[in-house]
């Protein structure tokens, strides 16, 4: 009897296996272009970040329910919240702006802000034209007149573009924080920081997401 037993033992393991075997299934590809678009929705529809910090926007005028985007040639996406003055021009190249920001991305999947300088009161400036910023926001940002509020959608081409294909020693300043801006501060917001560099300096990271920032423009600097 015993080797009839062994033999309905190993009979029985088969079987098991066999189950076991036609009922897994491998996990199939995610598909990151539907979970962003998904976040995307989301954020370009949630209300203006940090609305009690822009003090001088009342709450009809930050109305984001229906919002309307125009797309650019570019590719860069944008809506006007609040539109500055007509009677203030535009920045242009060589001028030095100043903007309050709040940066989200599209490829989190627990939670989408970034970073915003309302939150650490400390604008962010430069001279337009000289390089040192992202070209998705330099574009918004001419579109705009002064005390202006837009939200924009910038895609990777516009934006920090994809670790992957990019050479080492730009990876290395990325990770450094001292790439393209704008970037959180290193020093003074350390998890901010790790958060952005984990998305958008990961040379590993097979895709990159847009980014949707809520822009403020301050008065223009020479």
């Amino acid at each position: 009897k015993f080797p009839t037993m062994m033999l309905s033992a190993k009979a029985l393991l088969a079987t098991l296996l066999l189950s076991a075997t036609s009922a897994w299934q491998a996990p199939q590809p995610v598909n990151h272009q539907v979970s962003d678009n998904a976040r995307r929705s989301l954020l370009v529809n949630a209300p203006i970040f940090a609305l009690s910090s822009f003090a001088t926007v009342s709450n009809a005028s930050t109305d984001t329910s229906n919002l309307k985007f125009t797309t650019s040639s570019t590719g860069l996406q944008y809506a006007d919240v609040k539109e500055g003055p007509s009677s203030t021009p535009s920045p242009s190249d060589g001028q030095t702006v100043s903007i309050d920001y709040v940066m989200s991305t599209t490829g989190a999947r627990y939670g989408s802000k970034i970073y915003s300088t309302v939150d650490a009161g400390a604008p962010y400036r430069w001279k337009l034209g000289d390089g040192s910023t992202i070209p998705g926001l330099e574009e918004a940002v001419k579109g705009m007149n002064p005390g202006g509020i837009r939200r924009v959608i910038i895609p990777s081409k516009l934006a920090y573009q994809s670790a992957s294909s990019t050479p080492i020693s730009i990876i290395q300043e990325c990770e450094s924080g001292k790439g393209l801006g704008p970037i959180p501060p290193v020093e003074t917001a350390v998890g901010e920081f790790q958060r952005f560099k984990n998305i958008y300096c990961n040379p590993d990271r097979q895709y990159q997401p847009d980014l949707v920032m809520d822009v403020k423009l301050y008065g223009k600097r020479n």
